[in-house]
Order: C-alpha cells, then structure tokens, then sequence
C-alpha cells in the first residue's frame, strides 16, 4: 500500500480537450498530428489506454468529473427540453449543494482556477466561483454556441472573468494563447503554494479556429492545426513550470472530455470503433496521460481500466482531503494504479455507459455488454481485448459471461436508474434550477464585434 506520508502534496494541472479523439496523439498512434510534447508528457510519465469518461458528450462528462459521480447521479443525464448538454441561458446547471474537486481542495489550502470551458451552467448560481474555484477566465460552454455563419439568432459568445463578460464574440485565433497566458500568470502568482489549474481548451471542437502558425505547418488541415495549437500550450506549461522550479512538485493530467465527431474532419478515435455521443468505445474511451516527475513512474503503460470520476477521490486524497461520506460517490482512488503498485488492478468491478439518461452499455474486466442502443434493447457482446474494435457479437459464445454482466446492469438500473426500462433509481440527485434564466449576452448591432465570428460556418451544436 501507499505509504502517505512518503507522497509528498502535489500542485495538480489538469488539461481536458474538447472532442480530442483517442487516436489524435502520436504517443496514441496517430501519424497526421506532430504532438512531440504530449508524446514526451508520456514518455516521461504514464499513458492510460483504458480511461473513461462518464459520458460521451462535454456537459455530463465535465459534471461526471468535477463530481466524481455517473451524470445521472447529479440530474445531468439530460436537461432543458430533453438535451444531452447545456446552452446558453439554460435554467439548469451543476446543483450547488454538489461536492466538487476544487471544493476539497481548496479546503487544504490549494489555489484553484479554471481556464476555459466551464459548460456546467452559465446562470450565476451555476458558475466555477460558486464551485469551490477561486477564479475562472474564459468561455463557459462550447465555442459553436455563439454567432456565426448560419447561427446569427444565437447569443454572442461570451468571454467572463469570474462572473462578468469581458469581451463578446472573442477572436478563437489568439483565445488558447490568451488561455496559456492566464495560465501562466496563475501558476507565477502562488508558486509559493499549492494550487489547482483546470485548462479547459476549446480545441478541438468545431468551429475549428487554429492560430495561422500551426494551420500553415499542419499536415491535417484545420483540425490538426488545433491538435498542435493544444500540443504547444502543454509545452509552454511544462516550460513555465520547470522556470519556476515546481517541475518536480507538480502532477500535470491530460485528457479529453468525449470522443472525437471522426467524420470528415481530421478527427480520428483509431482503433476504437464510434465517435462521439455514442457509447461504442470511440465516444467514451479517451486519452489519459499522467506525469509526475520523480514520482510517478515514466515510460509506463497503463491498461487497466480507470475513469474521469477517479479525479475527485484519488486528487483529493494526494491533497490530504477526505472523499464525502455523506454521498455516494462512484469514482475510486486509483493511486495504487497511478504509483504502479504491485499487483494493482482497477478498482471498478464494473463501469456504466450511460447516454442521457439511458443505461446503455456495461464493461467488466475485458468484457463489455451492449443493453440498448438508441432508445432499444440489444444484447451484444464485447470482448475488448481480443476485439479492440467491437467487430464480433460474442454474446451466444458466452452466455455465463452475459448473465454476470446483466446482474450488473440490474443492479445499476436500481442505483442510479434507466429510461429504457423505465426503472427510476434510488440514489441519484437533482441538477441545480433556477426561474428567470438568460443569456449572458444579447445581440446589439451597434456593437463592435469581431468579423470572424461569420468566416466559418456553423455547424450543429451537439457538446
């Protein structure tokens, strides 16, 4: 076991993408994107190849992980007129009788701050400051949810410093620099103390806006023009951090909020099968890099199977901080993963697909069991290991297998609950509400916006 008082209190980066697919890094296999820094950040750290989020699209999964809870837990399965994901002026949001990460932190002592995209309600009862952040600088949702090409009815899109919008309808060329910038004042600011930076990127999400530099040396387009804008924030980071001498003291984690769209876009998720907003592996199995210089160990591998909802209890134990017993809780401490403890494995004796509010899928060990797609039963099952690609139903091959796996799926449909079977759950909590809600801008056209806001079209807005 972890001997604690060895481990010494680490200040914590946690990087999330947007929509970053598992097969978009080199050190993941990609040969289009150039991502030497994340390939040296798991060189001289871990990779995870099984990491989950708990949703495959960004208001659940960014809910998921800020709560270390199942999205339906938290009343974030689905929201406002039966979407998967938050808009602007939604009355919903993340309840603020929720127990965040930064909460737990920030009781021992962290400084806490996000940058970027928030997306777990933009009303004010709603926002990071009320979450346990000491400060937020940026976006609250996703970058297509403002006014552009074919999307002029929208509000424009805001920029907040806290609670208040600083500019609307920001140039996205130059917003990722402006995010390492206030990153990296964060960081020179309380260097003397340890501190929580949460780095929401908008990259890759569409609307691609990737700075002239990185689209002209791209070898995929726009998109990769994105991936490596995303690379060169994580080295401009590093290199912050190794100025300041907190190289060694500092736990950087990088991953991505769902799967990437893996349609004509430059997006991969090889060799997984799916895309985003689906529970095939390609919507929820994402990138995970862990770097601890000195402390974890590098050039390791990691292929057991660790989760998005981890952050909260594993984080908060390295900060000295209890997990909530007065809540269930569904992440787990995955330290001895992380340390490399013998014979460690994971801790999950199972994880849950869920899409909205819709139990849809079940992994346990290497197996998984698809129970519904798109709103109907099914039973098809995985073997993930031999099956990285989920080509070959193996459910009439196995029948023990499928009977375990749906004794799982029952017990989970009691706990936290299915619309599919119309099972109601007895343990989850409602999101946040409030009456009166709007957006945080209004369009004026006497406003000095930015032109750019209609050089790219606009496309669905699905998180």
């Amino acid at each position: 076991m972890i001997e604690e008082e060895t481990v010494k209190k680490p200040n914590i980066v946690l990087i999330n993408c947007d929509d970053l697919g598992y097969g978009d890094l080199g050190c993941y296999g990609s040969e289009l994107n150039s991502t030497p820094h994340l390939d040296r950040l798991a060189e001289e750290g871990t990779r995870f190849t099984d990491f989950y989020m708990a949703s495959p699209v960004c208001s659940p999964s960014r809910g998921a992980m800020m709560t270390g809870c199942y999205p339906p837990r938290i009343g974030f399965g689905k929201f406002h007129g039966g979407s998967a994901v938050l808009f602007p002026g939604h009355p919903s949001g993340l309840n603020p009788s929720e127990i965040t990460l930064p909460q737990l932190l920030k009781e021992q002592g962290y400084a806490t701050k996000i940058v970027g995209k928030w997306h777990c309600g933009d009303q004010p009862e709603f926002m990071p400051t009320r979450h346990g952040f000491d400060s937020y600088y940026g976006v609250p949702f996703s970058n297509d949810m403002g006014r552009q090409r074919g999307r002029e009815d929208a509000p424009p899109l805001p920029l907040l410093r806290d609670g208040d919008v600083i500019q609307q309808q920001p140039d996205q060329t130059s917003l990722t620099e402006r995010y390492v910038e206030e990153s990296v004042r964060f960081l020179r600011d309380n260097q003397a103390k340890p501190f929580f930076l949460y780095l929401a990127h908008m990259h890759v999400h569409l609307p691609h806006y990737p700075p002239e530099h990185f689209l002209k040396q791209s070898r995929n387009g726009r998109y990769g023009g994105a991936v490596e804008c995303i690379d060169w924030s994580v080295g401009a980071i590093r290199h912050e951090l190794r100025e300041l001498g907190l190289a060694d003291d500092t736990l950087i984690i990088f991953t991505s909020d769902n799967g990437s769209r893996a349609r004509d876009e430059g997006g991969s998720n090889a060799p997984l099968h799916g895309r985003k907003a689906t529970t095939w592996e390609g919507g929820i199995r994402v990138p995970c890099i862990m770097n601890w210089p000195g402390t974890l160990p590098a050039g390791r591998t990691c292929s057991e199977m660790a989760t998005a909802m981890d952050f909260l209890p594993t984080l908060a134990a390295l900060a000295g901080a209890g997990t909530p017993e007065d809540r269930i809780i569904d992440g787990k401490d995955i330290r001895p993963l992380m340390f490399d403890e013998p014979g460690a494995s994971s801790p999950h004796e199972a994880f849950f697909y869920y899409r909205k509010n819709n139990l849809e899928a079940i992994r346990a060990g290497k197996w998984k069991l698809f129970v519904s797609r798109d709103g109907e039963p099914v039973k098809e099952l995985y073997d993930l290991e031999n099956d990285i690609g989920e080509t070959k139903n193996a459910a009439a091959e196995h029948p023990d297998t499928l009977r375990q796996l749906e004794a799982h799926a029952g017990k989970c449909r009691e706990d936290i609950g299915d619309e599919v079977t119309g099972v109601t759950g007895a343990n989850c909590r409602p999101a946040g509400h409030v009456d009166n809600a709007k957006a945080l801008t209004e369009y004026d056209p006497n406003h000095p916006y930015i032109i750019a806001m209609y050089d790219l079209p606009g496309e669905p807005m699905a998180g």
